[in-house]
C-alpha cells in the first residue's frame, strides 16, 4: 500500500481493496516502526488519524465520497492544527497547542483527507537542510548520511520513505522545491496569493506559500485543487476561481517553448547535475517541445534581496514571541525586560537569533532606504525579469539545486547554505509557480529539474511536469531504505 500514489490509492479504495482504516492503521505502523530513525514527524495523531479514516469509510460507503476522501498525508508543522500541538521546528512553541485550523488544513480535511501528523522542520522554515530543528535534522531515506534537504525536508523525507503518500509544505525561498529534489519526489510551490496563508505561522510574509509534495505531477494536481482558493480570512489571497488541475494533465505538449535561462547553467552548477538536466530537456523535445535560451539577468541580485527582504519580515513577525501570550517563558525573570530577552534568547535557535538580528538591522533608522527599499527595487526588477522570459516562452527550465543532497554536518557557515538556494530564492521574489520533479541522480542521490511558468499557470505547469514522469521513471524510483522496510 504505501508503494501507491494517491491516485493509485484512490482507486484502490474505490474498488474495495482495502479501507481507508487499513491502509491508514498501515502508514502508522511504517511511521511507529521506522521513523525513529529518519526523524521525519514531531508529533504522529494516531487517534485523530484513526477517527478521521473511520469518518472517510462512512462517507465512501454512503457514496458520498470525493476524490480525496480517506486518502493520508502529513501536515509541515508550520500549519495550525485545532487540539493538535504546533511548534513550527520551535524550542519557543513546544508546549503550543493551536486552538483553531489553518485553511489548508480546514479545506483538506472537509475533502476527506486524513492527517497522520506534523513534520519536522527547520525552525520557523529557517533553513536549507532541517539542521535547524530544535527536534533535531532529519535524515534523507535515500542516503542516511545526507541532508534531505529544508525547510520542509520532514515532508520531503516522509513521502520517499513512504511512510506517507503526500505531504503538505511550505516555500519561502525554496523550501518545497529543495527538498523534493533532494528526496526524489514531486514539490509545487503555487502563485503568491493562490492558497490561503491563514493559520500558517509566518516567516516572511510575502514571500511564504503553501503547497503539496508528493510523488507525482498528477498527486500534486489532486492536492493543488482542494487547496487553492480565495479566504477572506487572508487578504493576500486572491479572489480567483479555483480549476480541476487534472483536467490538462493528458494535454500533449506539441508546441511547447521552453526557456533555458543562461545563467542557472553557469559556474558553481555541479557538471553531472547539469548532465541530468541537458537529458531531461532532451526528453521534452522527444515530445514536441522547442527549446531556446533566455536570460534573467538580475538573478546574481537574487540572495542579496532575499537575505535583507525575508530577515526583515522575519523581525518583524517573530516580535510577537515575547513570553508573555504564547509560547517558551523563561523561568523567574526578574523583570519585564528580563522576561523577553531570556524567554527570546532561550526559545530561538541560533539560525533564527541571526534572521532577527539582520532583518531588525535593515529596518532601523539609517538603514531603511539603503538595504530594504533597495532590496525591494531589486525585486521588481526580477520580477520584470521574468515577465519578459514569458514573452517569450510557456515554461522556464533549469536545475532546483547546484548540487544534490549534501552531508550531514557539511555546511558550516551560512553563506555555503544560503548559496543553495540560488536557483529558488528568484521565484519567491517574483511570486510565479514553480515545481520539482524527479530527473535523476548523482550516484545515489537524486536531483531535481525545476520547471516555472508565469503566474496562475498552475496547470500549464502540472500538464508539462506529468508528460514528463509519463516518459520517464525517475519518480517511480524508490530509496533502498524504503526498499529494504517494505
Amino acid at each position: 500500500m504505501h508503494d501507491k500514489t494517491l491516485a493509485e490509492l484512490a482507486r484502490s479504495l474505490d474498488a474495495g481493496e482495502f479501507s481507508s482504516r487499513e491502509l491508514t492503521q498501515h502508514l502508522l505502523g511504517r511511521i511507529d516502526r521506522l521513523d525513529g530513525e529518519l526523524n521525519c514527524f514531531i508529533t504522529v495523531t494516531f487517534d485523530q488519524a484513526l477517527a478521521a479514516a473511520d469518518a472517510a469509510d462512512k462517507s465512501r460507503a454512503a457514496g458520498k465520497a470525493g476524490p480525496l476522501t480517506g486518502l493520508p498525508l502529513a501536515l509541515k508543522d508550520i500549519f495550525c492544527t485545532r487540539d493538535v500541538r504546533t511548534t513550527a521546528g520551535s524550542r519557543m512553541l513546544d508546549n503550543f497547542i493551536s486552538p483553531y485550523d489553518a485553511t489548508v488544513v480546514e479545506k483538506l480535511a472537509t475533502a476527506g483527507t486524513v492527517s497522520l501528523g506534523k513534520t519536522n522542520m527547520d525552525e520557523f522554515a529557517m533553513g536549507s537542510s532541517n539542521e535547524n530543528s530544535h527536534y533535531g535534522p532529519v535524515k534523507n531515506p535515500w542516503d542516511l548520511a545526507a541532508v534531505p534537504g529544508g525547510s520542509s525536508g520532514g515532508s520531503a523525507a516522509a513521502v520517499a520513505a513512504g511512510l506517507v503518500p503526500a505531504a503538505i509544505g511550505t516555500d519561502t525561498g525554496g523550501s518545497i522545491r529543495q527538498p523534493a529534489a533532494f528526496c526524489g519526489i514531486t514539490g509545487l510551490k503555487p502563485t503568491y496569493g493562490r492558497v490561503s496563508r491563514y493559520g500558517m505561522i509566518a516567516y516572511a510574509s510575502s514571500l511564504d506559500q503553501a503547497g503539496p509534495m508528493a510523488r507525482t505531477a498528477e498527486d500534486c494536481a489532486l492536492l493543488l485543487s482542494a487547496m487553492a482558493g480565495h479566504d477572506l480570512h487572508d487578504s493576500t489571497c486572491v479572489a480567483r476561481g479555483v480549476p480541476d488541475y487534472t483536467e490538462e494533465l493528458d494535454t500533449p505538449l506539441a508546441g511547447l517553448k521552453i526557456g533555458l535561462p543562461r545563467e542557472y547553467f553557469g559556474d558553481g552548477l555541479a557538471p553531472e547535475v547539469e548532465a541530468a538536466m541537458r537529458d531531461a530537456v532532451k526528453a521534452f523535445e522527444s515530445l514536441g517541445a522547442s527549446v531556446r535560451e533566455v536570460s534573467l539577468p538580475h538573478t546574481h541580485y537574487a540572495i542579496p534581496a532575499y537575505y535583507v527582504i525575508a530577515p526583515a519580515e522575519a523581525s518583524s513577525n517573530l516580535s510577537r514571541y515575547d513570553g508573555v501570550r504564547f509560547g517558551h517563558r523563561c523561568d523567574s525573570p526578574s523583570d519585564l525586560i528580563d522576561l523577553y530577552k531570556r524567554s527570546r534568547a532561550e526559545g530561538f535557535g541560533d539560525e533564527v537569533k541571526r534572521r532577527i538580528l539582520i532583518g531588525t538591522h535593515t529596518l532601523s533608522e539609517g538603514f531603511f532606504d539603503a538595504y530594504y527599499k533597495k532590496a525591494q527595487q531589486v525585486r521588481r526588477l526580477i520580477r520584470q525579469d521574468f515577465l519578459d522570459a514569458f514573452e517569450e516562452v510557456d515554461v522556464l527550465m533549469g536545475p532546483a539545486s547546484p548540487t544534490p543532497a549534501f552531508d550531514l554536518g557539511a555546511k558550516k557557515d551560512p553563506v555555503s547554505m544560503y548559496l543553495q538556494d540560488i536557483y529558488t530564492i528568484a521565484i519567491n521574489l517574483a511570486g510565479i509557480p514553480g515545481m520539482s520533479v524527479p530527473a535523476g541522480f548523482v550516484g545515489n542521490r537524486p536531483v531535481g529539474l525545476q520547471i516555472l511558468g508565469n503566474h496562475f499557470a498552475e496547470a500549464r505547469l502540472l500538464n508539462v511536469a506529468h508528460q514528463f514522469q509519463q516518459a520517464t521513471d525517475w519518480h517511480r524510483h524508490r530509496p533502498a531504505f524504503a526498499e529494504e522496510n517494505a
